[in-house]
């Protein structure tokens, strides 16, 4: 399994250029899907403030990148059940965090086509962590506009990424674009 923590999805023509501005940030790799690449960032609340101050003062850099997406939790697996089994559980992390919220779960999956269907996996993990909260006497609820947080699953081939993002962390950091 590689090493990373960051998913990079470039935007057409926009290779060189975000490879050009991302290397200061850490170690970029191609991933073999068309303008998606992986990092390996150190520090990162440095590189989302960093990032973030970058666009800011050149709002053109979102011409080339389309989305930048840190994961906190990455694996790997074989088949669908193994994925299912390991988000499920990676997913439980964040119930505390979710307690009470609205939320939704967005999976953007490269590879593996035909044996897993994105929708019915965030439906999965989605319901793993209703369930979850229910138990815990903190019911959450799924919302697709402005909800309070969403879970954001990166699937490369036979390697997944999580992570969670709140409503504020969306709002500040522009290329983020879970959903």
């Amino acid at each position: 399994m590689r090493d990373w923590n960051v998913v990079v999805t470039v935007r057409e023509k926009g290779f060189v250029l975000a490879c050009e501005l991302l290397e200061e940030f850490g170690r970029i790799e191609k991933t073999g899907y068309f303008n998606v690449l992986v990092m390996r960032v150190e520090n990162m609340g440095e590189f989302l403030e960093r990032l973030r101050r970058e666009i800011s003062e050149n709002p053109s850099i979102m011409n080339f990148l389309a989305r930048v997406i840190p994961v906190s939790e990455v694996f790997d697996f074989r088949t669908p059940e193994e994925f299912e089994s390991k988000a499920g559980q990676a997913a439980l992390q964040w119930a505390p965090k979710l307690a009470g919220k609205s939320f939704h779960v967005r999976i953007h999956r490269r590879g593996f086509k035909g044996r897993l269907s994105s929708m019915e996996e965030e439906r999965l993990i989605a319901d793993i962590l209703l369930e979850a909260l229910n138990k815990a006497g903190t019911p959450g609820r799924i919302a697709f506009k402005n909800p309070d947080a969403v879970l954001d699953v990166e699937i490369l081939g036979q390697e997944a990424g999580l992570s969670l993002w709140q409503r504020e962390e969306l709002e500040r950091y522009p290329f983020l674009r879970p959903a």
